[in-house]
């Protein structure tokens, strides 16, 4: 049975933490238990390095990059993402994007406007949304903020699974490596780094399953 909480007010749930934590999975479940708009920012910013990377954009040319944010658009329906009014959900999950997310993500300008839509989408609707720098910088004044993180190895092991699923070949110590480099490169970047919100309810989701996890969330929101 779905939550009336949507017909009381607008409430927004921000959820950040590192990769592999599995906000993802979480998020778009709860947002299916209480009828919220899930927003994947994550997979925002994996659009915008997929049209980089397309369209072999070069990363130090500021105004190349303006003009490619300008006509670009970037639209979340029922969970999926759409680049320039075209599907491109399956298409962000690759090595190589997961290589090049971080350094784009960086970027200035790419965040500021990524922010903006993100804000822009939250505005007039009940929402969850997850990435790195929701609670502290996208929505600082979201009703619920959680930070969501698991053991080193075992984000490895899904971030491997899920590309094994998908039919890329890795190996599991390469996945970690990328892993473990990815969250130097959001916990140090200048730009809106990854850290927990202190009004955030940490979750380690080491050892749990999806149901215990969202459970437990689900026991703080009232």
């Amino acid at each position: 049975m779905k939550s009336n909480i949507m017909n009381v007010h607008k409430i927004s749930i921000a959820i950040d933490g590192p990769a592999g934590a599995g906000k993802s999975t979480i998020a778009k479940l709860i947002a299916k238990t209480m009828n919220l708009t899930y927003i994947d920012t994550g997979a925002m910013y994996r659009a915008i390095t997929f049209k980089i990377l397309r369209d072999h954009v070069d990363l130090s040319n500021e105004a190349t990059l303006i003009d490619l944010l300008r006509h670009t658009k970037i639209d979340i329906v029922n969970g999926d993402i759409l680049l320039d009014n075209s599907l491109i959900t399956d298409k962000l999950r690759t090595p190589e994007i997961n290589q090049y997310v971080s350094k784009v993500a960086q970027i200035s300008v790419i965040r500021e406007k990524m922010v903006e839509l993100q804000r822009h989408i939250a505005m007039n609707r009940s929402v969850i949304m997850d990435g790195r720098d929701i609670g502290t910088t996208v929505l600082p004044n979201a009703t619920y903020k959680f930070f969501i993180t698991a053991s080193i190895e075992e984000r490895a092991q899904r971030r491997y699974n899920e590309l094994c699923i998908k039919g890329f070949d890795q190996d599991l110590l390469e996945v970690q490596a990328e892993i473990e480099k990815r969250d130097k490169l959001d916990t140090e970047r200048t730009i809106s780094p990854l850290r927990k919100d202190e009004n955030a309810i940490l979750v380690d989701t080491t050892g749990l399953s999806i149901q215990e996890v969202i459970d437990k969330i689900l026991s703080y929101i009232k």
